[in-house]
């Protein structure tokens, strides 16, 4: 397997289980009561979920990019930060920097993320962990923190399709 195809792979695992994180979770939702919340999140947390769908290559060779679905609809890609290294029993690994633009035109931030993966073809691996962390961002995402879990699959002839859903905090009241 060539560098360009893994990495071709890996911003297209990446953007899949960030958008499936943040699909996950959309759609119409009752007001919840009390809320699992991250320390020091104070009553600012949701719950978000949603899709992603994503290119390799329609950036360079190395990043993804598409349309994200659900609580956080917009815009994602991910820069293959490093060529895919080889983890534990077999896997894959993707060093990935997402970088996200809600409908809205506030950017969402995030820390490096690693994906965890199996391959199942040649251009095709299955996400076995793939957590990301908000870290800021602009507008409304100004000060927020969260955590995000994606799951799904990286393919890189056909595209991608995440799931991703998890929690935000926000710095002021929604």
């Amino acid at each position: 397997m060539t560098f360009g195809r893994i990495a071709r792979i890996a911003v297209l695992a990446s953007l899949v289980i960030f958008l499936s994180v943040f699909l996950a979770s959309s759609g119409s939702r009752p007001p919840a009561e009390a809320r699992p919340q991250f320390s020091g999140g104070g009553n600012n947390c949701i719950h978000v979920g949603g899709s992603i769908i994503t290119n390799f290559g329609a950036v360079d060779p190395n990043t993804t990019l598409g349309p994200a679905t659900g609580d956080l609809r917009g815009a994602v890609a991910a820069t293959l930060l490093t060529a895919p290294q080889p983890g534990p029993n077999g896997t894959v690994l993707f060093n990935v920097q997402h970088h996200w633009v809600t409908e809205s035109g506030d950017n969402i931030y995030f820390d490096h993320a690693v994906a965890t993966t199996i391959p199942v073809s040649q251009t095709r691996f299955a996400i076995v962990s793939y957590p990301t962390h908000i870290v800021g961002g602009t507008g409304r995402f100004a000060g927020a923190t969260g955590d995000l879990t994606n799951i799904g699959e990286a393919d890189l002839q056909a595209g991608t399709a995440l799931r991703y859903f998890g929690q935000v905090c926000f710095a002021d009241a929604q």
